[in-house]
């Protein structure tokens, strides 16, 4: 899917035009800006499934961190 079409689902894939840096306590976005679906439902930029995109907003700091550091690397990497 594009990322107009996501975000048409009511998606954010946690790019943002906001130009603040996140603080020491904020992890950042694992997107990429390369917002499509695989066969797989895996996100081709950041690896994440949709629920997982739609969940981003909400999950603490920690979660987050989590995510990046241990959900995210054991995520098959992108075929092209």
């Amino acid at each position: 899917m594009r990322r107009t079409r996501l975000r048409q689902l009511g998606y954010a894939c946690g790019m943002s035009n906001d130009s603040r840096r996140p603080t020491s306590d904020e992890p950042l976005t694992p997107c990429t800006g390369i917002c499509r679906m695989d066969a797989t439902g895996l996100c081709l930029g950041c690896r994440r499934t949709l629920a997982e995109i739609a969940r981003w907003g909400t999950m603490s700091n920690d979660d987050r961190r989590h995510w990046i550091a241990e959900v995210q690397p054991s995520r098959p990497p992108a075929r092209s």
